[in-house]
């Protein structure tokens, strides 16, 4: 078959996704739990959105950023679990090509946002308790802005880069994609030639986006650590324990699950132990980021309550 007979044959294919076919006892359960983590992401991540809009006293960098986060998992749960569900609930779990490539792009896209984001939000609360004096001029509402513009583009570019070369790829033989959604690594197993030079490239822009991100992040929370032993006020402490200590857990839920998955070679891999690890930062983590964010935070209680009062 000639080069315009293969490409024709792929983009009329449909892949199947495989997901947890290999334990369908388990396919009720995971949809049941699954949905209820859906649901949860949706409800506490649109809460924190619509609370730092409304409460005028949450209008800050720290908040701006947060609500950032909040639109981003919604958008990188979204791109994949609903697909999951069908799949799980029916016997049908085909995706057409364009499909498969869509959410490919967005999959990556969000994921790769995510960690230039967790960094600049590490970045705010490193001046808020390192810079204290200089923090409004640090964390001007304009640099603000650009920041989180920053954080969309790079991610969303770095996703064209891993996309475009992908869709280069001939994948050959059958289409059956051993994940429970479309990504680089599970897509380049199907290819019928040496994708060394793909896996390469992810690698090396994954340490970009995973390394990188994370060292300026462990950073930032060193320099904090450094500042908050030398704090005298109690009451300072706490509050800088509870916001960065929220943070900390947050990077880790997301960032270790990424590296076990993305800076290694897709042969290197157990597609089992991928797969779980990926439903892990994919349905819980985005799930778990409103609780760990609001459950002990006085700002947030405080602006529930004016809320509810208003009402």
């Amino acid at each position: 078959m000639n080069d315009d007979g293969k490409k024709n044959a792929t983009s009329e294919a449909q892949f199947v996704l495989l997901g947890f076919s290999d334990w369908p006892q388990l396919e009720l359960l995971l949809f049941v739990v699954i949905l209820m983590f859906y649901l949860m992401t949706l409800i506490g991540n649109l809460f924190i959105i619509i609370l730092s809009y409304l409460d005028s006293h949450l209008h800050t960098p720290m908040y701006f950023f947060l609500s950032n986060l909040s639109f981003l998992d919604l958008c990188y749960t979204t791109s994949s679990i609903p697909q999951l569900l069908v799949n799980l609930w029916g016997p049908e779990k085909t995706i057409s090509y364009n499909g498969c490539m869509i959410q490919l792009y967005f999959v990556l896209a969000l994921g790769s946002t995510e960690c230039v984001l967790l960094m600049v939000m590490s970045y705010d609360r490193y001046a808020a308790v390192c810079r204290p004096l200089h923090y409004t001029v640090l964390m001007h509402p304009r640099f603000c802005h650009l920041l989180a513009v920053a954080c969309w583009v790079s991610g969303f570019t770095n996703s064209a880069l891993h996309s475009f070369f992908t869709f280069l790829v001939p994948l050959c033989g059958h289409r059956q994609v051993n994940h429970f959604f479309c990504e680089v690594p599970a897509l380049l197993r199907l290819s019928c030639v040496d994708t060394h030079a793909n896996e390469l490239t992810l690698m090396v822009t994954s340490s970009i986006f995973v390394l990188i991100p994370l060292m300026l992040i462990l950073s930032s929370y060193g320099a904090i650590a450094w500042a908050v032993l030398r704090m005298q006020s109690t009451t300072g402490l706490q509050k800088v324990f509870g916001t960065c200590g929220a943070h900390l857990m947050v990077v880790s839920l997301f960032f270790i699950p990424a590296m076990c998955i993305y800076l290694q070679p897709p042969s290197g891999n157990s597609q089992d132990q991928g797969k779980f690890i990926a439903l892990f930062y994919t349905v819980v983590t985005p799930s778990l980021n409103p609780l760990i964010y609001t459950l002990r935070n006085r700002d947030v209680r405080g602006a529930v309550k004016r809320l509810v009062g208003r009402v």
